[in-house]
Formats: structure tokens, C-alpha cells, sequence
């Protein structure tokens, strides 16, 4: 691996370069290593009484702060110490790092003396380094709110549930990018959280697709359309998509949110996702019933069908 010309810290993403198997699965495996201490830290900081939702004063800790009180007793002992873990995924850094004016009330509208501004969106604005690697600044939002998801909500006789977009968390951010991954996405890294809680990360460049470009016959393997009969998503293509045996929504994947790899082939670079919630779906068993059917074999109906020799 190569030192990030910003931060001095490894890396595995450079410009338009893809990264070999081997290092793409090394990618994987560090952010699920990542999440992992992620989750012991929201397990240690409930262990004290910490507040984890909103989770922005949390990742935003100060490690020498909890480190006076980890010598009281072993709840804070173990949160001092998942602090530390977490922070070596997601150290701490400064966006003067990046070339940007740090005592600027608006940083990002003035610009980077060492990066070149590629786009913006409502999450985030993209940045281009000189060796074509691209930076994404995902921005706080009010309410210690990060990114976005859906909430999930009742809708009547005609559609089970509707999913409308809401602002997310860090927790939703950082498994948004895991889904990047697993989706076989472009190479995606987590570079650092800045004090002001700005999240900074690390993609692969790739070619970008005309704006209007149907994405439809163009997504990643393994979506499964969603019957309209259970959910219905006012967001570019939702599909159902199963993490580790947990079901997701997955929209947004238009032609703003996949680019060209040097391979060649398709990659997602964002998306809009959320955890479906599978224990409000228990007055739907039409629902449960697909769900858990579909989970074996995508292909699988809105109705379980029924064996020729029962009828």
C-alpha cells in the first residue's frame, strides 16, 4: 500500500486505478472490521449512559477526555478503549489537511488549494485530488444528522409501507459505504472525521455517464425488484437487497450514482439505503412471507406457490 498524499496514512485507492481482488476483498475486510468496532463502541457508550442517537457526539469524542475516566470502573474502562479502536479506522483530521481554509465560515465554498471541485450534492461535495483519486466531505446536517435513509411508513390498503427519505446517522453512513462494497462498487475508504464532524472519503475515479442515461438494465447482480404491493420508494430504483441475511432498501442508483471503471464495467460510487424494519412487518405475513422465500431464491413470486399433487 501507498501513504495518502494528504493524511500520510495507507491507502489502497489511487486515481482511476482499480485495485486488484485481493485488495478490493482487503478493502471489504477492513470496513466490516470497522463497523465491528463501531458497534462496540455504541455497546460500550449505552454500557455508561451515553447518548448513541444521534450518534455525533459519540464519534466525535475526545479520546483524551474518556481516558481520565478510565480508570473509575471497567464500563468506562471499555468505552476508553473501543474509542481507541474506532479511531483507528476513523482518526481524527483537519480539513486544512485537504487545503482548505480552516477559520472560514464557509471552507468548502471558498475551496481547496489542493484539490479541485468535481460536484455536490445534498450529502456530500466531491473533490479531485491531482493523482485523479476522488474526496468525498459528507457534511453534518441539523439535528447531529449525517447522510441520509428512509423511514418507513404505514400506508393503508393499497401499499403496505412507504419509504420516505430522511436524514441518517453515522452509523447509516458508514453502512451505506460497506454496501458500496459489497455491491462490488468502486473502491471506497474511509480517510478521517474532521472536528466539525465532516466525514472525508476515499473512492476510485471512473468515467461518468451521460445525466439522463436509464440505469434500469444497468444495476449491480443481486438486486431483487420490489413488488409496489409491499413498498413503494419516490426514489430512482428500489430494489431489496440481503447483507448478511438482512434485508435492505437499496434506491438512488441512476446515472449520477454509477460511473465507468477502468475495467470497464459498471460501478455504483452512492446509493440511499436503510435497514428494512422486519418487526413492523408482523401484521403483514404476505409480506414476511415473500421476504423470507425471496431470501432463498430471488426469483421467487409474490405468492408462495403451491404443489401441484395439494391443489
Amino acid at each position: 500500500m501507498q501513504a495518502d498524499p494528504f493524511t500520510g496514512r495507507p491507502t489502497r485507492v489511487r486515481g482511476y486505478r482499480l485495485p486488484g481482488a485481493d485488495e478490493q476483498a482487503a478493502l471489504q475486510h477492513d470496513h466490516e472490521r470497522g463497523l465491528e468496532t463501531f458497534a462496540r463502541l455504541r455497546a460500550a457508550a449505552q454500557g455508561v449512559g451515553f447518548g448513541t442517537d444521534p450518534d455525533d457526539d459519540l464519534v466525535l469524542s475526545a479520546e483524551d477526555g474518556l481516558s481520565l475516566l478510565a480508570g473509575a470502573d471497567a464500563l468506562w474502562a471499555e468505552l476508553d478503549a473501543a474509542l481507541a479502536a474506532f479511531r483507528a479506522w476513523v482518526p481524527l483530521v483537519s480539513l486544512g489537511q485537504f487545503g482548505f481554509p480552516e477559520d472560514a465560515e464557509d471552507p468548502f465554498g471558498e475551496g481547496s488549494s489542493r484539490l479541485r471541485r468535481i460536484g455536490s450534492g445534498v450529502e456530500a461535495s466531491a473533490f479531485q485530488a491531482e493523482d485523479g483519486s476522488i474526496y468525498k466531505f459528507f457534511l453534518p446536517r441539523e439535528g447531529g444528522r449525517i447522510g441520509g435513509s428512509f423511514t418507513f411508513v404505514r400506508d393503508g390498503d393499497e401499499v403496505a409501507f412507504r419509504a420516505e427519505a430522511s436524514l441518517g446517522s453515522y452509523q447509516s453512513l458508514l453502512e451505506k459505504l460497506h454496501l458500496i462494497l459489497a455491491l462490488g462498487g468502486m473502491p471506497t475508504e474511509i480517510v478521517g472525521l474532521t472536528p466539525e464532524g465532516v466525514l472525508v472519503v476515499k473512492q476510485t475515479a471512473g468515467e461518468r455517464l451521460p445525466e439522463n442515461q436509464d440505469t434500469s438494465s444497468l444495476l449491480p447482480t443481486g438486486l431483487i425488484p420490489i413488488p409496489s404491493r409491499f413498498l413503494r420508494a419516490q426514489r430512482d430504483h428500489p430494489r431489496l437487497w440481503f447483507q448478511r441475511g438482512t434485508p435492505w432498501l437499496i434506491a438512488d442508483l441512476h446515472a449520477k450514482n454509477l460511473v465507468r471503471a477502468a475495467d470497464g464495467a459498471l460501478r455504483v460510487i452512492d446509493l440511499l439505503a436503510a435497514p428494512m424494519p422486519e418487526r413492523r412487518f408482523a401484521d403483514e405475513p404476505l409480506l414476511r412471507s415473500w421476504l423470507g422465500r425471496v431470501a432463498q431464491d430471488p426469483r421467487a413470486g409474490l405468492l408462495e406457490s403451491v404443489p401441484d399433487d395439494e391443489l
